[in-house]
């Protein structure tokens, strides 16, 4: 309650204020306890659920209590609590001699991924990108190497370790898993139930990756080119991904997230996507309508996810519901697209009509959110709910009628139905009619100083239905929801599948968009590894900053035979801005995106490094020159002759002459050993009569 307080802002009070030692507490509104529980996640806490476990009309004395869940920054579930384009990474880690494992579990979407590296800068990388909300380690893990972690990546770090007791329940994901993998999923998927408490049934089949499959970018390069957020105010707005992302549904968002962190190096792969996005480029009104048709698809994953953990609302279900009415009109647009081509550029997407008629059936058109408020269940699907609909509509008219049957009946004009709290529904008349009134129907329930009141089979049957109306309806709702939240759980692997399909026609539909409302154009790919041809190349993002007409295209030429290109200019003559054009051309080619270029010739890169723009790291010590010499160093020892490598101004953190010194060697270096394509721009214009003595070098 103290640290929840101050966290929170609210008023600390105590129970017992008089006692030597009073219990803090402090309370929030019921209503608005998620919020509350974001806030204190937020803080780097761990939140506790605790419920009432039994009826309290059924027990005596005190109804029992327990934890239910407990709430950390990476399980969260909750829309309200996440990102809406971003994954939330529980992530595991483990070291084995010099191997080190990684696994990563969204338990938002139920994407499990696992692989593993030699070298613990590429895993730092791989932290790095993956963002993970939480990192749960075992003891076994070098304390260090812990350190690292937390001073670095600012990630909160969980500890936990397996028993003999510790139970997993998810024993189908390890099943997909080698020892190794299946050691570190069992240490996540463990933690994960003792927070969850409940099967996870909702988990997709392990994804291994390779990081060698991928373009290779570490953090200092990622960051450098500002490709998620901004150097100048570590926000969104300003990066590359800002400047790409106009998809519409959220799984499209977090797609082309990680598309971007992970470009590809599959040439197939790539020349399908620029097909696809060339044919959505052509087929405007096709687009058009694929894009609106996304504008009405919800978080598919997030949905299947809550629904699998029985945390879905009635608003949850309808929204699923709504994004597959939207399957047959996608359907017949990409019917349309492959027809054009003589080809299936496109895959359809499943038939889920069994579903939707399923939930159309049972779900009212306009459910409210919470299950509690009622009519959530359509008119005409449940006899007996309908008749406690009607008890609560039409009560009072039931009486009415009932009332004046009894009098045609009896003959008693006066005798009238009345309702006591103590007693209930009755049937009322004077104690002088009821002198001479026998009727075997009629059971006497109370005698007042003038009248008699009785009960009949037929009243104590509405009294039932109309005082249990309320109480009944809203029991059978929750059970009639339940039972259709279960069934649709039956089809949780089907609409993970379908989530990704949608996924990935968002991102490919927002490329189209993107790539015909900026000019960019569909770049041709090479087998040369170092010929790179643009034409008219522009910076993306600063181009939407600044104004087309403010910004003036760069050519860009690398040739096998001179794969090393010396750039010269005065200070702020834009030769920070050139190289990052360069990368963003060739990363936006690989991640399947037409190029802001006129004319494009790219090879397939499998690295890029970079050193632009002067940085330090205050938090490790280290000064411009040590990072600079420190980024340089991994580039030189790990670039391949398929590499892009961008240096900008090296050596400008010593003395004039020790910096020219270096970057000549660093120059002669990469002539000879490394013979990757580089550009490498300087103010040392001593360093241009090398092109005489660098015959790869102009």
């Amino acid at each position: 309650a103290l640290k929840a307080a101050k966290i929170l802002e609210i008023t600390l009070t105590s129970r017992n204020k008089k006692a030597d030692n009073p219990i803090p507490m402090c309370g929030v509104p019921y209503h608005s306890a998620k919020d509350y529980i974001k806030r204190l996640i937020e803080s780097g806490n761990k939140v506790a659920i605790c419920e009432q476990v039994e009826d309290p009309k059924l027990t005596k004395g005190m109804v029992k209590r327990e934890v239910v869940q407990v709430i950390t920054p990476g399980t969260l579930i909750e829309e309200e609590a996440l990102e809406v384009k971003e994954n939330n990474y529980l992530v595991a880690l483990r070291q084995e001699g010099q191997t080190f494992y990684l696994a990563a579990i969204d338990v938002s979407t139920g994407e499990i991924k696992v692989t593993q590296t030699p070298r613990q800068a590429q895993l730092f990388s791989e932290l790095y990108a993956l963002k993970p909300s939480e990192i749960v380690v075992d003891s076994s893990l070098d304390t260090e190497l812990k350190d690292q972690i937390i001073q670095q990546l600012a990630i909160y770090l969980s500890s936990f370790d397996l028993t003999d007791q510790t139970e997993v329940g998810t024993q189908w994901v390890l099943d997909q898993a080698s020892p190794q993998e299946a050691s570190l999923l069992n240490l996540l998927l463990a933690y994960l139930y003792s927070i969850q408490k409940q099967a996870l049934g909702h988990l997709q089949p392990v994804v291994r990756y390779a990081l060698a499959d991928y373009l290779q970018m570490n953090h200092f390069a990622k960051s450098q080119l500002e490709l998620t957020k901004s150097l100048r105010t570590g926000r969104k707005k300003g990066s590359l991904l800002w400047l790409i992302d106009h998809t519409k549904t959220a799984m499209g968002g977090r797609m082309l997230h990680q598309w971007l962190e992970k470009p590809l190096i599959d040439e197939g792969i790539l020349r399908q996507r620029h097909q696809q996005v060339a044919q959505l480029m052509s087929a405007y009104f096709e687009r058009l309508d694929l894009i609106a048709a996304f504008e009405t698809v919800y978080d598919l994953e997030r949905l299947v996810t809550r629904i699998s953990l029985g945390t879905a609302n009635a608003r949850d279900v309808d929204h699923l519901r709504q994004s597959l009415g939207q399957i047959p009109h996608i359907n017949r647009i990409l019917d349309g697209l492959n027809a054009s081509q003589n080809q299936v550029l496109f895959e359809r997407l499943p038939d889920f009509q069994e579903l939707y008629q399923l939930i159309d059936t049972v779900f009212a058109d306009e459910p409210p959110i919470s299950v509690t408020e009622g009519n959530i269940i359509r008119p005409g699907y449940h006899e007996e709910l309908d008749q406690y609909r009607d008890a609560l509509a039409n009560g009072h008219q039931w009486l009415a009628e009932l009332q004046q049957r009894e009098r045609d009946r009896t003959g008693l004009k006066t005798l009238k139905v009345g309702y006591n709290k103590v007693f209930g529904y009755y049937i009322e008349m004077s104690r002088l009619q009821s002198a001479n009134f026998d009727d075997p129907r009629y059971i006497r329930k109370q005698t007042l100083s003038n009248a008699e009141r009785f009960i009949t089979e037929e009243l104590k049957q509405l009294e039932t239905t109309i005082l249990g109306a309320q109480e009944k309806a809203t029991q059978l709702e929750y059970q009639l929801f339940t039972e259709l939240r279960q069934a649709i759980t039956a089809y949780t692997g089907q609409l993970q599948s379908l989530a990704s399909q949608i996924a990935s026609l968002d991102v490919l539909a927002n490329f189209a968009s993107l790539s015909e409302r900026e000019d960019y154009c569909q770049p041709e790919l090479v087998a040369e590894a170092k010929h790179f041809q643009l034409e008219a190349s522009r910076h993306p993002a600063l181009e939407k900053l600044i104004g087309k007409a403010a910004f003036v295209p760069n050519d860009f030429v690398l040739l096998p035979d001179q794969p090393l290109l010396l750039l010269t200019g005065p200070n702020m003559s834009g030769k920070s801005t050139y190289m990052r054009q360069i990368a963003f051309c060739v990363i936006l080619n690989q991640i399947g995106c037409f190029v802001p270029a006129k004319s494009a010739k790219l090879p397939i890169v499998d690295k890029i490094f970079t050193r632009i723009g002067a940085s330090d790291d205050i938090s490790s010590g280290q000064s411009t020159f040590m990072v600079e010499m420190i980024e340089t160093n991994v580039a030189l020892r790990e670039a391949t002759p398929r590499s892009l490598l961008l240096f900008d101004e090296i050596g400008r953190g010593t003395a004039t002459f020790d910096g020219m010194a270096l970057a000549e060697a660093i120059l002669y270096y990469l002539a000879q050993e490394v013979q990757a394509a580089t550009v490498f721009s300087t103010h040392y214009h001593e360093l241009t009569d090398l092109s005489t003595k660098l015959p790869v070098l102009r």
